[in-house]
């Protein structure tokens, strides 16, 4: 029982560890840092065809120069619509059309604005930090209900127990390895 009971856990705990990680990455996508992406407009929600779509299932997005982005928007209809979503998305920009592409410029970055973001930042990184140890805090449940229906002994609960550990310390590390990254992103702009 016990190495496959371990091997599934650690499956298990790994994967939504992934999960805390991906989420702090497409937060950070979201934080606009003066140079373009085509992430910075994935919370972007366009009012079409009578319900809330995500503006990458309306037009395609890309990033022809460092500081502009374009969208290529796919039903015609939907141009103004497009342009007012970006507008009001609350990420400063301010699109302008040209046919059926939306040309949005990507302002530079004052320093009161590039400390707000670095916040930011530090608070997505905090949300990441502590999903990881809340899916530490049930692997190591799990354990201890291993342990106390006499299914492990109470040294090899203590290994497990030093693993889930060992992941969950891997995994913080990745957590301010890419804050780190985005800090220096938001800096060099």
């Amino acid at each position: 029982m016990a190495a496959a009971d371990l091997n599934k856990l650690k499956t298990d705990l790994t994967r939504r560890m992934d999960g805390a990680i991906e989420t702090l990455k497409r937060e950070f996508n979201g934080l606009r840092t003066g140079r373009a992406h085509p992430g910075l407009l994935e919370p972007v929600k366009v009012p079409a065809y009578g319900t809330d779509m995500p503006l990458n299932q309306v037009g395609s997005v890309g990033a022809p120069e460092p500081r502009m982005l374009t969208v290529q928007v796919w039903d015609r209809t939907l141009v103004g619509a497009v342009e007012k979503a970006i507008r009001d998305s609350g990420l400063g920009l301010n699109p302008a059309t040209d046919g059926q592409t939306v040309r949005v410029p990507i302002p530079q970055l004052t320093t009161e604005r590039r400390a707000e973001l670095a916040k930011t930042a530090h608070k997505y990184a905090e949300g990441a930090r502590v999903s990881v140890r809340g899916v530490r805090r049930d692997g190591m449940e799990q354990i201890k209900t291993f342990e106390k229906k006499h299914e492990i002994g109470e040294d090899l609960a203590k290994d497990w127990s030093a693993e889930v550990q060992k992941l969950t310390d891997t995994y913080i590390k990745k957590v301010d390895e890419t804050l780190v990254e985005k800090e220096k992103d938001i800096r060099q702009v």
